[in-house]
C-alpha cells in the first residue's frame, strides 16, 4: 500500500455532492485529499429523490426564483446569498451537463417539474434518483482529477488549530490514528438529520462536522431551524424512506383517517411549504390518534408513476405496498438542517483556513425554511466558489513517530452496548423535545437529561488519549480500540451538537419557519435575526444581511 502523505494543499471532508463538487472545482494545481467516513457511498446527497432548482425556462426568471426562496425562508434569508444562488444556478446546470449528468428531457429539452412553494416549474430531475445520478456523475469526474487522492473509511476526529488558523486535522483510518497538515480544510460533512429517531437521512448525517467546527471556535448559526419532510414512509421496522413531494407536484394527495385532506386549510394545500404541511399532519395525527396519515398517488396515473418515480414504486413494492392501487402510510421526519457552520459568499467560516459547503454550512440561502430543491443547487454553487481559493501553502511535513497508547483498559462489550443505548435514547430525546412542535419546558428538560447520556464516555481514557496525541505522533490501534474510539467519538459529537440544537431552540422564543414553539406560536419582528453560537461565548444574534 502506498504511504499517504502527511501534508496537503486542501483536505475535503465528506464524499457527498458538496464534497465531490468542491474537490472538482478547487484550483487544478492544488493537491487535494478527499476523505469520507464510509467505505461505500451513503451520503444524504445520494438519497435525494427531489431535484435541482434552476431557472431554465423562458417563462421563469431570477426574480421569481429569488422571491420564492425569500418567501419560504421566513425573513431570515440573506438576500446577497440568495441572489448568488439563483444567478449561478443555470451555469451549474451547464457544468453538470458537461460532467455527464443525465437529466430528464421532454421532446429534447430539459424537463422541469413543480415542487412546493415554487411559482414556476423549475426543478430538474433524473427520474426520482436525482441525488444518486448527481453523485455518480461527480464521482466519475473526481476520480480523473490529477493530484487528488480519495480515502474512504476515514473518520475526521478533530481540527488542527494553530494560532487561530486551521492547518489540518486528526484522522482515524485503518486502525491508525494520525494528524494531517493542510493549507485549508473544507467541511462537506452534511447535516444532522440522524440526531432524530425519525429521519430520512442515513446514519452518517450526525452533525459531526458542525461539532468539530464549534470545538475549533467557528461560529455556528441557526441550528434551531430543522426541516421536517411531511411525507416519509411510515411502516413498523422499516427505514423512513422519503416520498418526494414531486409526486404531490404531479397530483398526489394527502388524506387523513376520514379520507379528507389534512391540509385543505393551507393556502397552497398539498404544495404549501414543508413546515406548514408537517405541522398540519402532526396536529391531524394527534387529534385523530393516528401514527401516520396517507398519501394517495393514484391521481398521478400509473404510467406517469412508472416513468417518473420508479425508485419510490420499487421501494414501496419491496415492503409489500402497491401505490398504484391504494394510499401509502406517511408521516413527518427530520430531513434537512437549515443551520450550520456560518460561512460567507466564498464558503469561508469565521476560522481562517476553514471552509464549509453543503448542508454543514449556513450560507444564508435557506433562512428559517429551505425552498424545495434548493439544497443540491446550494451544494454546487458554493462549492464552485472554491475555484477562487487562495490557500496558505501547507507546511513542510513534520516527521511523525509512532507512539502507542499503552496501559489503557480494553473496552468491553458492555461498554459498547452502553454507548448504543445512549445513542438510541439521545435520538428519541431529540425527536420528543426538538421535533415538529417544541415547548420551552420540554427543551429545558431535554438539556437536563443530556449529562446522563454522556456517562458511558465520561472521562474515557481512549478519547482523552487520542485528543491529546501530539501532531508529531501517529498511533497504531487494535481492532477493538479503533472501533471503540469511532463509536465513543460518534456519541461525543452527537451530544455536543444535540445540546447546541436544544439550546438554540430554547433561546428563540418565537415560531418561524422550521422552528415552531407551541408556547410562542407567532413570529416576532425583533426575532428576525440569526442565532449565533460560539465556544466560550453566550448565545447571541446577528442581523440578516442587507440586500447589496
Amino acid at each position: 500500500m502506498v504511504q499517504l502523505p502527511s501534508n496537503w494543499d486542501v483536505i475535503v471532508v465528506g464524499g457527498g455532492a458538496a464534497g465531490l463538487m468542491a474537490a472538482l472545482e478547487l484550483p487544478a494545481e492544488l493537491r487535494v485529499l478527499l476523505l469520507s467516513k464510509d467505505h461505500a457511498p451513503r451520503s444524504s446527497s445520494r438519497w435525494a429523490q427531489g431535484g435541482i432548482a434552476a431557472v431554465t425556462n423562458a417563462d421563469d426568471s431570477f426574480t421569481s426564483h429569488r422571491d420564492d426562496t425569500l418567501n419560504a425562508g421566513g425573513g431570515l434569508c440573506d438576500p446577497p446569498a440568495v441572489e448568488l444562488l439563483v444567478r449561478e444556478a443555470p451555469a451549474c446546470v451547464e457544468r453538470l451537463l458537461e460532467l455527464g449528468m443525465d437529466f430528464d428531457r421532454h421532446h429534447g429539452t430539459l424537463s422541469t417539474t413543480l415542487e412546493a412553494a415554487h411559482s414556476h416549474r423549475r426543478v430538474l430531475h433524473a427520474q426520482d434518483r436525482t441525488g444518486g445520478a448527481l453523485v455518480d456523475a461527480l464521482e466519475r469526474r473526481v476520480l480523473q482529477r490529477p493530484g487528488l487522492v480519495r480515502l474512504q473509511g476515514a473518520l475526521a476526529l478533530q481540527l488542527w488549530i494553530d494560532a487561530g488558523r486551521c492547518c489540518g486535522l486528526q484522522m482515524l483510518h485503518a486502525g491508525s490514528l494520525r494528524w494531517l497538515q493542510a493549507g485549508a480544510v473544507v467541511l462537506a460533512t452534511g447535516g444532522g438529520g440522524h440526531l432524530y429517531a425519525n429521519t430520512t437521512n442515513p446514519s452518517q448525517a450526525s452533525g459531526d462536522g458542525i461539532a468539530m467546527a464549534w470545538q475549533a471556535g467557528a461560529a455556528i448559526r441557526d441550528l434551531e431551524f430543522v426541516q421536517f419532510h411531511p411525507t416519509a414512509l411510515m411502516l413498523p421496522g422499516a427505514p423512513h424512506f422519503l416520498i418526494s413531494e414531486a409526486v404531490r407536484g404531479e397530483g398526489a394527495r394527502l388524506i387523513d383517517g376520514h379520507g379528507a385532506s389534512p391540509v385543505s386549510h393551507l393556502p397552497q394545500g398539498d404544495l404549501a411549504p414543508r413546515d406548514a404541511v408537517s405541522r398540519a399532519l402532526v396536529q391531524c395525527m394527534r387529534e385523530q390518534h393516528l401514527e401516520h396519515v396517507w398519501l394517495d398517488l393514484r391521481p398521478v396515473g400509473r404510467a406517469r408513476l412508472e416513468q417518473q418515480f420508479p425508485t419510490i414504486l420499487g421501494r414501496c413494492r419491496e415492503l409489500g405496498l402497491e401505490p398504484t392501487s391504494s394510499p401509502i402510510p406517511v408521516a413527518p421526519a427530520a430531513h434537512y438542517w437549515m443551520g450550520g457552520v456560518r460561512t460567507n459568499a466564498t464558503a469561508a467560516t469565521t476560522v481562517e483556513g476553514l471552509y464549509a459547503v453543503g448542508e454543514a454550512a449556513s450560507t444564508g440561502v435557506h433562512g428559517a425554511n429551505r425552498l424545495a430543491s434548493n439544497s443540491l443547487m446550494e451544494c454546487l454553487v458554493f462549492a464552485r466558489q472554491l475555484r477562487q481559493l487562495d490557500c496558505a501553502p501547507a507546511r513542510a511535513p513534520q516527521p511523525a513517530t509512532e507512539q502507542p497508547l499503552s496501559g489503557l483498559p480494553v473496552p468491553t462489550g458492555e461498554q459498547f452496548r452502553q454507548v448504543e443505548r445512549s445513542l438510541g435514547e439521545l435520538r428519541q430525546l431529540c425527536w420528543q423535545v426538538a421535533g415538529v412542535e417544541r415547548q420551552g419546558h420540554a427543551l429545558r428538560e431535554g438539556l437536563r437529561r443530556i449529562p446522563a447520556l454522556r456517562e458511558p464516555i465520561q472521562g474515557d481514557p481512549w478519547l482523552r488519549a487520542s485528543a491529546a496525541l501530539p501532531q508529531t505522533r501517529t498511533c497504531a490501534l487494535g481492532t477493538t480500540a479503533s472501533a471503540w474510539i469511532s463509536r465513543a467519538h460518534d456519541l461525543q459529537q452527537r451530544l455536543v451538537v444535540t445540546q447546541l440544537l436544544l439550546e438554540a431552540a430554547l433561546f428563540r422564543q418565537e415560531s418561524r419557519g422550521g422552528h415552531f414553539r407551541v408556547d410562542a406560536p407567532s413570529a416576532q419582528p425583533f426575532w428576525q435575526r440569526h442565532t449565533l453560537q460560539q465556544r466560550h461565548q453566550p448565545i447571541h444574534t446577528e442581523a440578516v444581511a442587507p440586500l447589496s
